[in-house]
């Protein structure tokens, strides 16, 4: 069986790992465009995540039986519907359900029409618009801008006060891009604990993932600006049985039946942020694929082989399917170049590597990684390496985690020492 993952980070290298890891004999796996660690595993074909007639002639010639789309670039680029019409099997949601992380004002005003709990919001449609509902609405209070497109992680500023929201209103396009901000979101800014509730859903039928807390800060204590992602930590413990029946009955459950009254029946991963308040759940955004770093730490907790999931999900019979996962929890720290978010700088010799030894409780996944051409590998984008790690608890996962990362060294290495504080 051929199979293609799509992406090139941390998450395709784990989804490729679990892959490989829980293989059919017959598996010949594809990874578009990968990096070093994935070099390994799987076949690097150079073509990008979002060259979609790239990808559909290399799969038409090659044969592939089933594709993973890893990113969002792809997904709403409209790679699915593209496959789907040339009769080719893929794991992922159409373009018009892509459209729930595509546009954070559609998703927004989609939660508002099926009374998913969200926090309340304006649209502005230029800066200055932005800036008067800022003065205008958010005088003495927190908010939230967010860049209504896609921006990597990082179209979105939590401000303190009216001060921060017009500079960060200044500042959006510089960093999200022109084209993200056709359309700006102004939100109340909640007070709460954040955490991640992931699903597998093949339009009818959904399966829960283990929560997830992601940190996005770059520094320790949450200082710094936002990022994709500095580490993740993953335990049954982070929602409680009560507030997860709440979430399935008043988010999981609306968003699924709305999708479906809207048209667009949700097949694929689908990744609900949350904040839990004093007033109960309320959803932060929707994406409409794995997290990254979230997928490394799930990764480490799943017993069911993620190739049965996947054929699951495209055949419409996950609600035959026992999706396990493995007891105790997992956390993820990743390791970053010398100027990430902003420039990170590429082409630095990694060294420490071959020091560690990998097994069932301790992985490196690869992201911004290439081979050197000399035996070694160097840096090639900003977020590097993902350290991964499984323990009875949380406390044992980070301390796994944390001693591997001892062992690794590339100049301006950089990472949080809090995750899961």
């Amino acid at each position: 069986m051929k199979v293609l993952v799509i992406g090139s980070g941390g998450r395709e290298h784990a989804i490729c790992s679990a892959l490989a890891g829980g293989a059919r004999e017959s598996l010949e796996l594809f990874c578009a465009d990968g990096n070093a660690g994935i070099s390994s595993i799987a076949q690097l074909v150079q073509l990008k995540p979002d060259d979609v007639e790239g990808l559909l002639d290399f799969s038409l010639s090659t044969g592939v039986d089933l594709t993973f789309v890893g990113g969002e670039s792809a997904l709403v680029a409209g790679i699915v519907d593209r496959f789907t019409a040339e009769g080719l099997k893929i794991v992922g949601p159409s373009l018009a359900a892509a459209r729930l992380e595509g546009s954070k004002v559609f998703s927004k005003q989609f939660m508002v029409r099926h009374g998913v709990p969200t926090a309340g919001f304006e649209v502005a449609t230029s800066v200055d618009e932005a800036k008067e509902i800022l003065r205008s609405r958010f005088p003495n209070r927190g908010s939230v801008i967010k860049a209504d497109g896609l921006a990597a992680g990082k179209g979105v500023v939590v401000c303190r006060n009216l001060e921060e929201g017009i500079h960060a209103v200044d500042q959006l396009k510089s960093i999200a891009g022109e084209k993200a901000c056709r359309q700006i979101l102004i939100e109340e800014r909640l007070e709460g604990r954040e955490v991640s509730l992931l699903l597998f859903s093949d339009g009818n039928e959904f399966r829960l993932m283990p929560p997830v807390r992601d940190h996005k800060r770059l520094g320790d204590g949450d200082s710094g600006p936002n990022t994709g992602g500095m580490g993740t930590v993953c335990s049954d413990s982070l929602i409680d049985e009560v507030t997860l029946d709440e979430l399935k009955r008043t988010v999981v459950i609306p968003t699924l039946k709305g999708a479906m009254k809207e048209g667009f029946p949700f097949k694929g991963i689908l990744f609900i942020g949350l904040m839990i308040t004093e007033n109960g759940p309320m959803v932060l955004e929707y994406n409409v694929r794995f997290g990254d770093p979230e997928t490394q730490s799930l990764m480490m907790r799943l017993e069911t082989p993620i190739l049965d999931i996947f054929e699951a999900i495209e055949g419409s019979r996950l609600g035959a399917l026992d999706v396990r996962w493995r007891s105790g929890a997992s956390a993820t720290v990743v390791l970053a170049a010398h100027g990430y978010p902003y420039s990170p700088r590429k082409g630095d010799e990694i060294h420490g590597l071959e020091e560690i030894v990998e097994d069932g409780s301790l992985r490196i996944f690869h992201a911004g990684t290439s081979p050197d051409g000399k035996g070694g590998v160097v840096t090639s984008g900003g977020r590097v390496l993902c350290v991964s790690a499984l323990g009875a608890d949380v406390h044992e996962a980070l301390d796994r985690a944390y001693n591997a990362i001892e062992s690794i060294h590339f100049d301006g290495m950089q990472f949080r020492k809090d995750i899961g504080a």
